[in-house]
C-alpha cells in the first residue's frame, strides 16, 4: 500500500492547490476592466430602453419653427442612439477579447497596451504610440 494515496495535495501560501491558476496583477486588472465594461453596457441598455419611450414621434406642427425644432430633437436623439449602438458593439468586442485572452494587446504592433490607457479607454485596440501615429497619418492625409 502506497503512502502517497492519502497524502494531501501541496498547497501554496494561500491555502489553495497549485492546480488553481492564480491571476497575475495584470490579469486581475483586466478582469476589473471587464466588470466595468459589463456595468457600462448595462447602463447604456437601461438608458436606451428609457429613451425609447421618450423619443419624440414624427408629428406635423402648424408652425414651421416648431416642426423644425421637433425634427432637430428627433434627429439628435437618433444620432445618440447610433453612437450608443457603436459603443455597445465595441464593449461586446472588448469583453470577447478579454475572454479570449487577446485584450490589452495592440492590434498594430502586438505589444501590451498600458493598463492606464485601458482604464481610460477600455474599448481601445491600439497602444498610445500606434494610435498617435494613426491620428497623425489621418491628419496628414486629410481624413
Amino acid at each position: 500500500m502506497s503512502s502517497q494515496k492519502n497524502k494531501p495535495l501541496p498547497q501554496d501560501g494561500n491555502g489553495s492547490s497549485p492546480d488553481k491558476k492564480k491571476l497575475s496583477a495584470r490579469e486581475e486588472k483586466l478582469q476589473e476592466i471587464k466588470n466595468e465594461l459589463l456595468k457600462q453596457k448595462e447602463v447604456i441598455l437601461c438608458e436606451a430602453e428609457t429613451a425609447m419611450t421618450v423619443l419624440p414621434e414624427q408629428t406635423v406642427f402648424p408652425d414651421l419653427g416648431d416642426q423644425a425644432s421637433a425634427e432637430t430633437d428627433r434627429s439628435f436623439m437618433l444620432k445618440l442612439r447610433g453612437r450608443e449602438q457603436r459603443l455597445l458593439k465595441k464593449i461586446e468586442e472588448a469583453v470577447e477579447r478579454i475572454d479570449c485572452g487577446t485584450f490589452g494587446i495592440c492590434e498594430v504592433c502586438g505589444e501590451p497596451i498600458d493598463i492606464k490607457r485601458l482604464r481610460a479607454r477600455p474599448v481601445t485596440t491600439m497602444c498610445i504610440a500606434c494610435k498617435t501615429e494613426q491620428e497623425e497619418d489621418e491628419k496628414q492625409s486629410g481624413h
